[in-house]
């Protein structure tokens, strides 16, 4: 899997950017389950992902969690290189949802040929403003619709990933994700189960009704 087959402006790189990228990045495998920091303090590079799958996550003062958006093959994670970016004041946490694996472009080499390469300047910019949308979307749903309603998107959104009705997933790891309580999860769960949506055992749940889950989603 080499780089080039992943990086989405190459072709437009010259020789002697391409050959500094080949020479600075680092292939990586992040088991499932690794968490890495983000920002200035964590300021990794430039991810590229081959395989796999990562979340973005910040985290409240109260230890509180919720999901920002996921990377899977070929997407690029420009947070991960927020040093050299001056206005990206904030940070986040990345979490491998499965074993994946990665190039990592270090930052100050990035920025150097972002600095040099128009093209690459501008798929930056263009990456920045596509995962800031992501970030407003997800702030609308927060506001402005029911938890109910975002439940059932996200129990679709995880079975359209995982390829089945059956989720092996905990209550607690859904309200990490939807940044709420568990015990709002667990009680939004229960109502679901007493209309028909989805069926409860330990550690999963199962969408016993997907059309109703997504008239209700939707």
């Amino acid at each position: 899997m080499a780089l080039e087959s992943y990086f989405p402006v190459w072709d437009k790189l010259t020789a002697n950017e391409r050959e500094l990228l080949k020479q600075s990045a680092v292939r990586r495998i992040l088991p499932k389950g690794t968490l890495q920091s983000t920002g200035t303090d964590g300021c990794i590079g430039l991810l590229v992902i081959c395989s796999g799958q990562l979340r973005a996550f910040i985290v409240s003062d109260e230890g509180k969690e919720i999901t920002l958006y996921r990377l899977f093959e070929r997407d690029i994670c420009l947070f991960s290189a927020s040093c050299m970016i001056n206005s990206i004041q904030f940070d986040i946490t990345l979490e491998a949802e499965k074993d994946t694996e990665l190039w990592i472009v270090p930052a100050e080499v990035y920025k150097m040929i972002m600095e040099s390469s128009a093209a690459v300047a501008n798929y930056t910019n263009e990456l920045m403003a596509t995962r800031f949308s992501e970030v407003m979307w997800l702030m609308e749903q927060i506001l402005w619709k029911r938890f109910d309603e975002r439940l059932a998107a996200f129990l679709l959104e995880e079975s359209n990933l995982e390829g089945s009705n059956v989720l092996k997933i905990t209550h607690e790891r859904i309200a990490a994700h939807l940044g709420t309580a568990r015990e709002v999860v667990t009680r939004m769960l229960k109502h679901f189960q007493s209309e028909g949506l989805v069926e409860l055992a330990r550690g999963t749940v199962e969408l016993t009704d997907i059309k109703r889950l997504q008239e209700l989603s939707e």
